[in-house]
């Protein structure tokens, strides 16, 4: 409550009022928590190296640009191992290096038959015991050309046309599996 009152000189005066305790200053406001992020199911991990046989389907199966890459590492007493491109029972591609014929065979098998094999490499086997590998797969629309260790190997032309249906892919044999993109 305010006072007044006169000073020796007849000054109306007011006493001053009371400085104001200071309020205390406001707690900072919590940083707001993140919003969770909404569950979804965590991809099953693959334990490394991969299982062998490998077996994945592709969504969507093949298309002209699709690429694959298989990298792995070649046991030391390797005799052989398989890539397959499947469609149903059907092996689009097979790519199947054979260390004692020191040969990379292709082939098809269709409607339950094998065609002819290709056999015949332009350069040296690429695929050596106790070594790592990574072969790419590339699609094109008449043809997939295959790369090890990113020098072109081979071609192989298309003998299963309709690239969609082929929608699997198998790795089996003679290796540690360490990657598979498709």
């Amino acid at each position: 409550m305010e006072k007044t009152y006169y000073d020796n000189h007849g000054y109306l005066e007011r006493e001053p009022e009371p400085e104001p305790e200071p309020e205390p200053e406001p707690e900072p406001e919590p940083e707001p928590e993140p919003e969770p992020e909404p569950e979804t199911a965590a991809p099953e991990a693959t334990p490394l190296p991969y299982p062998i046989p490998f077996s994945t389907s592709m969504p969507g199966g093949m298309n002209p640009s699709k690429v694959i890459t298989v990298s792995g590492t070649v046991l030391p007493n390797a005799e052989s191992f398989e890539i397959n491109l499947r469609a149903g029972t059907d092996i689009a591609f097979h790519f199947s290096p054979r260390f004692s014929e020191r040969c990379v065979v292709r082939n098809s098998l269709i409607k339950g038959s094998w065609g002819p094999e290709e056999r015949r490499l332009s350069g040296d086997m690429p695929f050596v015991p106790g070594q790592s590998f990574t072969v790419q797969i590339i699609c094109e629309g008449r043809c997939y050309r295959v790369a090890v260790d990113d020098q072109p190997l081979l071609i192989y032309t298309h003998r299963l046309k309709y690239l969609p249906a082929i929608d699997h892919l198998e790795v089996t044999g003679d290796i540690e599996l360490t990657d598979v993109q498709c």
